[in-house]
């Protein structure tokens, strides 16, 4: 199996530059050694005009089925022949890419010490592989790769060409052409989509494939529209790790998006903690279980006694009193957006009137510990059928997130950056539009009865902001009546004559059209004593 890379020059920037590049001088053929069998590049040709490389590898069939995993192509003990006949000498797979990513190691990086200018620029590039497996035909082959800027060129090779009516074969013959694109850049795409293609690989697929992906797919995979169908089939197929990658593209995703590093946007989560803990994470937990347990100002602390029971923590009191307005509101399918570590969604779970459960957060590791404490891989089937928890920010539209009864934020609105108010305001109230919203945030007011908490810092350190009762009253009124909504407001904790509850949260139900015309009725009725016409 081979395949070629070609570019063009001039004199001011020869085409011989291609053997900087890669590392491999082009006035002499190379030998490399790999696991499978001796990997060779030599150049067809190489002048200031027109430069190509060959990369041809040989494969030993014995050795691939020696060292090949114990199933699929090169290892299948139910077909001892297919062992030693097969096409991964003559086709390019996973054995090509293992061998050009091995060869042209640095290059691919990106990494040039004689010309680091020409390694970060765009060449003109041609690539050919003379027969390629392609699982989906030609039209895969050019959804993968024309997203990707380049042009495509894939020509199905007949089964026989003595005999046209036997039709085409799996294999296609491929060209890709581009002048937008660096050779690393080039490198990287081969390396992930010739596998892809084949849809096998030769070796065992382990989690740190998850990571080589990552690295490979840089910049191009996050935003490629193939990028599930890419994610399974170079794993494998493998449903653990095609997830665990996904949700890490995800994340890369939305930091380019927000112009900031993964790390920023993987927050939520300072640690972890113990699957049956029911304290919230990092300081805002902390301080507010500090208070709920005598650290208030003036005769409260006082008053209490060796004996004194416990008080019921404020994180369990909110809980509590989302759950009794989503019973309220009859709702049954309900999102909990931003879920963290999941102890709503655990709680919704113990209650059977709750048939359909979403947890949504942006931090991966989040989900991981909500997945951990629901105890997902042990829960029985009917049980799992009624909760799912997915990876999005409430940044942006999701789809996902429409026909539900009900959508909780649970002290989520406090961690988004005021400019982004609006589109998650547009996220959840617009584009979703549920029939129920509850928004539950801190009462910055109530922080002076804290003594845990010094003067003027936020209960934790990734607020953006902490409203008081009339802030958060004027922005959920505006949002209501922006969106066709009712609001009420409903105290979440011991409510302080003086600076209110620790916690205020808003109820907004749906006011439909009929829902209005009825009260315009009522209104009628009432002005006019109830005679109608």
């Amino acid at each position: 199996m081979f395949l070629t890379i070609s570019t063009t020059g001039t004199a001011e920037r020869p085409a011989t530059d291609l053997g900087f590049l890669l590392h491999k001088h082009p006035g002499k053929a190379q030998a490399f050694s790999t696991s499978y069998g001796t990997a060779h590049v030599l150049y067809p040709e190489a002048d200031v005009e027109r430069c190509t490389a060959a990369l041809l590898l040989e494969v030993d069939a014995v050795a691939l089925v020696r060292r090949g995993k114990t199933k699929g192509r090169g290892g299948a003990p139910d077909a001892a022949l297919a062992q030693y006949v097969n096409d991964r000498p003559y086709a390019a797979s996973s054995l090509l890419a293992v061998a050009l990513s091995g060869v042209f190691s640095t290059a691919i990086r990106g990494v040039c010490t004689t010309m680091p200018e020409r390694a970060g620029e765009p060449l003109p590039l041609r690539i050919e592989i003379p027969a390629l497996p392609a699982r989906g035909g030609p039209n895969l082959v050019q959804q993968l790769f024309a997203p990707l800027g380049w042009a495509v060129t894939a020509e199905p090779v007949a089964l026989d060409a003595e005999f046209p009516q036997w039709g085409d074969s799996r294999y296609v013959r491929l060209v890709l052409e581009s002048e937008a694109l660096t050779l690393a850049e080039a490198l990287r795409h081969l390396y992930v989509l010739l596998p892809v293609l084949d849809d096998a690989k030769h070796y065992w697929v382990s989690a740190d494939e998850v990571d080589k992906l990552l690295r490979a797919g840089e910049g191009w995979l996050p935003g490629h529209p193939e990028q599930k169908l890419i994610t399974s089939r170079y794993l494998s197929r493998r449903w653990s790790l095609t997830r665990q990658a996904i949700e890490r593209l995800e994340l890369v995703r939305l930091a380019e998006t927000d112009d900031s590093e993964v790390e920023e946007i993987d927050n939520a989560v300072e640690e972890i903690q113990d699957d049956d803990s029911d304290n919230e994470t990092g300081t805002e937990a902390g301080t507010e279980a500090g208070a709920e347990t005598g650290t208030k100002t003036g005769t409260e602390t006082g008053a209490k006694t060796e004996t004194d029971e416990r008080p019921t923590p404020l994180a369990v009191l909110r809980r509590e009193a989302i759950i009794a307005a989503l019973q309220e509101a009859g709702a049954a399918r309900v999102l909990d957006l931003g879920c963290g570590q999941g102890q709503l969604v655990q709680a919704l779970l113990k209650d059977p009137r709750f048939t359909e459960i979403v947890g949504m957060d942006v931090s991966v590791r989040a989900l991981t510990i909500a997945a951990r404490r629901l105890k997902l891989d042990r829960m029985g089937e009917r049980q799992a059928s009624r909760v799912r928890l997915v990876q999005g920010s409430l940044a942006y539209t999701d789809r996902r997130l429409k026909g539900y009864d009900a959508a909780v934020l649970s002290e989520v609105v406090e961690h988004v950056d005021p400019p982004r108010l609006s589109a998650v305001e547009y996220s959840v109230f617009g584009a979703a539009h549920p029939r129920t919203v509850l928004v539950t945030t801190p009462n910055v007011e109530y922080n002076v009865r804290w003594e845990s908490l010094p003067a003027g810092h936020t209960r934790h350190g990734d607020h953006r902001f902490e409203w008081n009762r009339e802030e958060f009253r004027a922005w959920a009124d505006t949002v209501a009546g922006r969106h066709g909504y009712d609001v009420r407001f409903v105290p979440v904790g011991p409510d302080d004559p003086e600076v209110g509850p620790p916690t205020q949260m808003a109820v907004f139900t749906l006011t439909t059209k009929e829902e209005k015309a009825s009260q315009c009725r009522n209104q009628v009725g009432a002005v006019t004593g109830g005679v109608t016409w």
